[in-house]
């Protein structure tokens, strides 16, 4: 939408973004919608926060969405866009974290952030980031992390077996920034307690738990941060508990479990004047019927009759059952190669979501056109070796062959892989 306004000699004034920010109650007033400022970032991209949305102490919701509205300068609305839902926690739990909380446990292979608060005082926040492929402490802006645990045995070629479950204090773990995939080397989770990183403790990881990474390979190293510059701190033992590690305040961790939602869409030639909102989501697939005549359901939130499914580049007879469900005719798998000869492969063609006005909606979703290429039993039946009498011979046999295939893969069963 951007480009188009460019294209078309409009000042920066009209297609710059702006946007609003704020709550899912319906009692939100003006006064608690945060105006977002977008500042492009060295990588060609966007970036806006807000940091001044809070949970009052009179409400007592237990979850909640954010929602977000997108406009340009011209006041043309791009949508409206909400978050999953996102649990409230006033405060990190002081009990010893058992399995049954299972919401409130760090799982391996989930997402996390990392922030030092100095004192408790909100100014000197600085998150755990990536920039340009560095570690860095930034006051403004915080990355996702994978955080996975890893067994503990060292790898002749510095390969990692990686494990799943609830990550305890003890475990190895690697950070590996969700955007650009830069890892710090695996290190050792150790709780935190006043000052202090205590080594003979092994309970579950819990959000907003303090928390320190003592690099695995260096013991007395642990993940610091000085001024916006991430360091090793060489950490001191206690001198009246060996099982404790004297810590400084920047190498002192909250952590806490995040998740991002990304929307994907494509205005391709047109210059689309209504918002790309309400967004539909793809949840499931379902397929009927085989061969010459089959039909696809697709499930999912937001549908409208003005949506067409497409496989590739190939539209597809698409019909409105509900908000959320479609079914759609499946296109003849020769739509998408050139000869019946090249079909006896398995071919995958990406699944979109079109409006009628041009506007694309790219999905995680996928289609398999699978053959089956086992033959007839009247074809089978002449195997063995040498040749048939009265047969024909090697280069007509293998006409057949190919011929039976192509009238199989016809008939083919469809096959469905979900790629997220």
């Amino acid at each position: 939408m951007q480009d188009h306004l460019k294209a078309a000699g409009y000042g920066d004034s009209v297609y710059r973004v702006y946007g609003y920010m704020c709550l899912d109650s319906s009692s939100q007033s003006q006064a608690d919608t945060f105006k977002l400022v977008f500042d492009e970032q060295p990588n060609s991209r966007m970036f806006a926060c807000a940091k001044s949305l809070f949970i009052s102490d009179q409400d007592k919701r237990k979850h909640f969405r954010l929602l977000l509205r997108l406009f340009l300068g011209n006041r043309q609305e791009v949508g409206s866009f909400q978050s999953r839902m996102i649990k409230v926690i006033s405060k990190p739990s002081q009990k010893r974290q058992s399995m049954k909380n299972a919401d409130l446990c760090i799982s391996s292979c989930s997402r996390v952030a990392l922030f030092n608060r100095l004192r408790s005082q909100t100014v000197s926040t600085r998150y755990l980031s990536v920039d340009r492929g560095a570690f860095v402490a930034s006051a403004r802006q915080w990355t996702a992390f994978t955080i996975t645990m890893v067994e503990d045995q060292r790898a002749d070629q510095g390969d990692f077996v990686l494990s799943e479950g609830f990550i305890c204090y003890g475990c190895v773990v690697q950070l590996v920034c969700t955007e650009s995939g830069v890892a710090l080397p695996p290190m050792v989770i150790r709780k935190v307690n006043k000052q202090h990183a205590i080594l003979d403790v092994d309970e579950p990881v819990s959000q907003l738990h303090k928390c320190a990474f003592q690099f695995r390979d260096s013991p007395q190293s642990y993940l610091c941060l000085s001024n916006d510059t991430i360091i090793q701190y060489q950490a001191p033992s206690s001198i009246k508990d060996p099982s404790r590690v004297v810590l400084n305040d920047g190498s002192c961790w909250t952590i806490i479990g995040v998740e991002t939602v990304e929307f994907t869409f494509n205005q391709g030639l047109a210059c689309i004047q209504t918002p790309v909102s309400p967004f539909p989501v793809i949840t499931g697939l379902e397929v009927n019927g085989g061969g010459h005549v089959a039909m696809l359901e697709v499930h999912g939130e937001n549908f409208s009759p003005h949506l067409k499914v497409w496989f590739g580049n190939s539209e597809a007879e698409t019909m409105f059952k509900s908000p959320k469900s479609l079914l759609c005719v499946v296109p003849d798998v020769s739509v998408f190669s050139d000869g019946w000869r090249c079909l006896r492969r398995i071919i995958t063609v990406p699944l979109s979501l079109i409006r009628l006005d041009g506007l694309i909606y790219r999905t995680t979703f996928s289609f398999t056109y699978t053959p089956e290429l086992q033959p007839p039993p009247s074809v089978r039946g002449a195997g063995g070796g040498g040749k048939r009498d009265g047969g024909v011979d090697g280069g007509q046999e293998d006409d057949v062959l190919l011929e039976t295939i192509h009238q199989e893969f016809t008939r083919a069963n469809f096959h469905l892989f979900m790629q997220s």
